[in-house]
């Protein structure tokens, strides 16, 4: 999936939901040790700033140049660009050998992966035992109502520029394959129901709703996705510009260890 969020890598920044700290604690209790963390597909790098404050060293890495470039530094993470071309050794020298991760993460885009080459290599770059893999995403966001029926008729409408791997996340990753031990935060087939609660603005969901890779899949082929008729249609069920709404987005978790 290279390159599918290049061109709103900053829109992709300011429009994001960030993920509780609590997630990372949870996770950080159930690993033995806390030396070394693997995000995976960091894109702007939020996730690694939550694991680092419990990991003393986080390799982020992603394939996209233009998400790294706006990558937020920290003294305990280094960003990695990770070419598709890369060998599944190259990957795992890269990282700094087998059997040396105690926590990966991947936060809303394993559902692009390669997931039999990724699992492959997850498995030998995890401490065995103890080490985890934890994935996570998001599907909907819950405004009100009427607007959440809105929003549903538009994402129907989008359907068709969506890449087929993102029914994964549109199903909650129930049906994500996940070979791993459960640790209690979720297993294949029952993905742990998480909350992610955000104050917005209108135009902070506006550029939420842009930064979608089926927005931009459609604009690449000459399609507008959002009317003005239907962005007033929205902003006024959102009632108005400045109006500051708490919603939610609904997310979810599998985390386990090697089998």
């Amino acid at each position: 999936m290279a390159g599918l969020f290049d061109k709103q890598a900053e829109t992709y920044l300011q429009a994001r939901p960030t993920y509780p700290s609590e997630w990372y604690s949870m996770l950080a209790a159930r690993t033995s040790h806390h030396s070394l963390a693997w995000d995976v597909g960091t894109g702007n790098g939020q996730a690694a700033l939550g694991v680092a404050e419990h990991y003393e060293e986080v390799i982020a890495t992603d394939i996209s140049e233009a998400q790294l470039s706006f990558a937020m530094p920290h003294p305990q993470v280094r960003y990695m660009h990770t070419p598709q071309s890369m060998s599944e050794d190259e990957m795992v020298a890269l990282i700094g050998g087998e059997n040396r991760v105690d926590l990966i993460t991947v936060a809303t885009a394993v559902h692009w992966f390669d997931l039999p080459k990724f699992y492959k290599l997850a498995k030998r770059l995890l401490c065995k035992p103890g080490g985890i893999l934890a994935v996570w995403a998001y599907n909907d966001i819950i405004v009100s109502p009427e607007f959440n029926s809105i929003r549903k008729r538009l994402r129907e409408k989008s359907l068709r520029f969506w890449h087929a791997n993102i029914k994964y996340a549109f199903d909650g990753y129930r049906n994500l394959p996940f070979p791993f031990e459960s640790v209690g935060l979720g297993h294949e087939g029952e993905p742990l129901q998480l909350d992610i609660p955000k104050e917005l603005l209108f135009e902070g969901y506006l550029k939420f709703l842009k930064s979608s890779s089926a927005f931009a899949s459609a604009k690449e082929q000459g399609v507008d996705l959002l009317s003005e008729e239907e962005i007033k249609e929205l902003e006024s069920s959102w009632g108005g510009p400045n109006k500051v709404r708490t919603v939610t987005y609904k997310a979810f978790m599998l985390a386990g260890t090697v089998i």
